[in-house]
């Protein structure tokens, strides 16, 4: 690790080096402008190179990252103003170098362009200005790719706190399907009622589902079909006469998938909440499939003088189409002249 510190810092200062010897031919290619004094060009080049340096350190390593980045602009100003001061003041005495030390105050020795003020400040703040402005494209890329990591793990902790949300409204779902149907299945032992195998059969069905279908984010559509018929089967069993329920499902495709231990609550809840009317409690339920959508339906005999009790089902259900179908679901419930209607729509796409 310290070692690939190193070669960072070593492969840093190459790219200096290389981008102030650059600077430097720039200055003596500028400077030697219509000028045969190697010597004169090179030396004065030489002597702008530190106030260029320094100039351009200033800038990039303290006065945009802490100041302007930061955005404390009235730091920034004058800071700005001051190293642009001192900076002047160090060309005017670059200048005055080429005129007393290497010209022997001869200004006609003096290369042209360096007599000029203008010229030499020209030089000097185009480079600090291609370096600052080299330091402000990286520095917004690194704050660029920055945001993008904290975007992206903000998401995963999204992500990570939806699907333990899910784990958790499904793990209050299980006990409760299993209580109801343990219920069914020991009023139907203390009988000791033939149907008993039948119902320990579709039970263990269930189970399986459950254990093995339930914790995939979706599975078929067809798969979860058939563990409702289960569901309604035991329920037969133990309604007896008690019951008329009629379920029906229509252009049921086989790739169409959807959230598991989605709809059979609803199925739940019309036998635990449902009222039998006449002697018998009423159920209509049905699933179709169309343009990319699926529409549930389910009704339910229901005494209006009995306070509906949502229960875990129903608001783990709710909660549950918020999470995995949000912004794609119209779910309604209507409760009038004792029946009691629930009407799902998905759109799968």
């Amino acid at each position: 690790m310290k070692t690939i510190f190193i070669l960072k810092k070593l492969g840093q200062l190459f790219l200096h080096i290389l981008f102030w010897s650059g600077v430097l031919l720039f200055y003596t290619y500028f400077f030697g402008f219509d000028n045969d004094n190697f010597n004169y060009v090179l030396s004065f080049s030489l002597f702008l190179m530190p106030i260029t340096i320094a100039t351009t350190y200033v800038f990039i390593y303290k006065i945009i990252p802490e100041y302007l980045i930061t955005k404390q602009y009235v730091r920034f100003c004058f800071y700005t103003f001051c190293t642009l001061t001192i900076s002047a003041y160090l060309i005017v005495v670059s200048v005055f170098y080429g005129l007393i030390y290497l010209s022997n105050f001869d200004y006609a020795d003096m290369a042209p362009i360096s007599r000029s003020l203008l010229f030499v400040a020209t030089a000097v703040y185009l480079v600090v200005i291609i370096a600052s402005g080299y330091k402000l494209l990286k520095l917004n890329l690194k704050h660029t790719q920055e945001t993008s990591k904290l975007e992206n793990k903000i998401l995963e902790a999204q992500l990570k706190l939806k699907e333990q949300e899910l784990n958790y409204l499904k793990m209050q779902i299980h006990p409760h399907f299993l209580f109801n149907t343990l219920n069914t299945m020991y009023g139907f032992a203390l009988k000791k009622a033939n149907e008993t195998p039948e119902m320990i059969l579709k039970l263990s069905n269930l189970l399986d589902y459950l254990l093995y279908k339930v914790d995939k984010p979706f599975v078929l559509l067809t798969e979860d079909i058939n563990h409702i018929k289960d569901y309604i089967e035991l329920e037969k069993m133990r309604f007896n006469q008690t019951l008329n329920i009629n379920f029906t499902t229509d252009n049921i495709s086989e790739d169409i998938k959807i959230a598991p231990m989605l709809l059979l609550p609803f199925i739940e809840n019309s036998f635990k909440h449902g009222t039998l009317k006449n002697g018998k409690l009423k159920i209509i339920s049905s699933i179709k499939c169309e343009e990319n959508k699926i529409y549930f339906n389910i009704e339910n005999t229901f005494s209006e003088e009995e306070e509906l009790k949502n229960g875990i089902g129903l608001t783990n259900i709710k909660k549950r189409l918020d999470l995995l179908y949000k912004d794609k679901y119209n779910f309604k419930i209507d409760n009038k002249n004792g029946i009691f209607k629930v009407n799902l729509t998905l759109n799968i796409i």
